[in-house]
């Protein structure tokens, strides 16, 4: 009886004891970090997925509140439209804050901060400039371009009205272009404060009543920790293709590598350049890329493998060059959607760029010339194949026993003499003939003219 009674106390503690880790982890996470997403450059399906995990985490962590760091030029709708839906419907509190100075959240960046429960900006940034434009920047014309401004304004409509944000302010963005600094952001009511740093953030979050799965919840930050949970390295790298100057020089390097791989066959400089352009392309799919700009420097390529095979003296050179500074300047368009960035390729990036292929170019012009010089000296036989002149002259770089090898007018030459002697390497030796691939030869001191 006794061991059944000690039994039960014991099991009733080890009951009270779960039940107190189970609190203390409840009063563990109701006491979390609030977590900081810092969220800079253009809104693909990486970042998509990583604001998406991000929320989900700091949820499961008990964070009373997670803050999104924005910084962008705009991106993809369906990228967009999956963040916006994650903000919509996080299970805890979002602030976004638009930071640093000098940031901006445009175009999409304005979809995403209206959807916040909270939205702040830091002193010197902007919001808005959501309008659709076709992609030479002109307004969309006819049935097209009012599907898409109509679907924009909808959106954009739903969101404000979801928040209780300023819903004339929201639809200018999209109908009008209209753009905001900080200050008149918050006077419009397009978002809730301006705070120049992370405690000024959540200082001005804290005490707000605001709505997260149907229930009311007051944001309780007030001393609370920060922590930062950044992209890891996988995510990085792949969000990095999605700017503009990295998509664009991965381009410009993939088709270098290719064209020495074209001048000189390898494989490692080919499949490089192959991997450098599938790459720039996984970038693309988040820019409005400008078909025109990419077939110039298509063309670009062309004229400098053509330079490679035709005597033009370097003008398909110097037009190859034009044409690849036009298409690294022509390489994206204005924002063909409400939600796409403004993006260009920087201009120093362009003159190293062009720079670094003509310097590369005048290397590889030099050494077809100094090939057709040298073949012009030697000759070509049937076939097209090298043909030595009798007389040449040459020094022997393998001993001839009696087959070795010559140096000749620039190249190595399979060699034998005419009576099979043995010659040392370094001898001077004089051509004969020629049979098949092997030069006949004898010493160049001989007074006959050989067999």
């Amino acid at each position: 009886m006794t061991r059944h009674l000690v039994r039960a106390v014991n099991a009733a503690l080890v009951c009270l004891g779960l039940i107190g880790m189970v609190a203390g982890g409840m009063r563990a996470a109701g006491a979390g970090d609030v977590v900081v997403l810092p969220t800079t450059g253009v809104v693909d399906n990486v970042m998509a997925g990583y604001l998406r995990d991000g929320v989900a985490r700091a949820a499961s962590e008990g964070a009373p509140a997670v803050v999104i760091r924005l910084n962008t030029p705009g991106g993809s709708v369906e990228a967009t439209n999956d963040i916006v839906g994650t903000l919509l419907e996080a299970p805890i509190p979002t602030i976004v804050w638009v930071a640093p100075s000098g940031g901006r959240a445009a175009s999409a960046g304005t979809f995403i901060t209206l959807a916040s429960h909270v939205a702040l900006m830091a002193p010197g940034t902007s919001i808005g400039a959501a309008s659709p434009v076709g992609s030479g920047g002109e307004e969309i014309p006819g049935t097209l371009g009012d599907k898409v401004r109509n679907d924009a304004v909808a959106k954009i409509r739903a969101i404000a009205e979801e928040r209780g944000r300023d819903v004339e302010w929201a639809v200018s963005t999209v109908e009008e272009a209209v753009a905001s600094p900080a200050a008149e952001a918050v006077e419009r009511g397009a978002v809730d404060g301006i705070a120049g740093t992370i405690e000024e953030v959540l200082a001005m979050a804290h005490g707000r009543e605001v709505e997260v799965g149907g229930a009311n919840v007051t944001l309780d930050l007030q001393g609370r920790a920060v922590r930062e949970l950044p992209m890891n390295p996988f995510q990085s790298f792949l969000h990095l293709l999605s700017d503009g100057n990295i998509a664009a020089l991965l381009f410009s390097l993939g088709s270098l590598g290719l064209l020495y791989e074209l001048a000189s066959p390898n494989f490692v400089t080919g499949i490089l350049g192959a991997l450098a352009i599938i790459l720039a392309f996984i970038g693309f799919g988040s820019l409005p890329l400008n078909v025109g700009g990419l077939l110039l420097i298509g063309l670009a390529m062309l004229l400098f493998i053509l330079e490679l095979t035709v005597l033009s003296h370097g003008l398909l050179a110097i037009g190859g060059l034009v044409c690849f500074a036009l298409g690294l300047s022509a390489l994206y368009t204005e924002p063909g959607s409400p939600t796409a960035p403004d993006v260009t390729v920087a201009f120093p990036l362009v003159v190293v760029m062009t720079v670094t292929i003509a310097a590369f170019m005048a290397l590889a012009i030099v050494t077809v010339m100094r090939s057709r010089r040298r073949g012009a000296l030697v000759g070509y036989g049937a076939g097209g194949s090298f043909v030595v002149p009798a007389g040449t002259t040459g020094e022997v770089r393998r001993p001839l026993a009696p087959v070795g090898s010559v140096y000749a007018v620039g190249e190595e030459w399979r060699a034998r003499t005419a009576d099979d002697r043995l010659l040392e390497r370094g001898t001077p030796v004089r051509v004969i003939r020629e049979e098949g691939l092997t030069l006949i030869v004898e010493p160049a001191d001989a007074t006959g003219a050989g067999a």
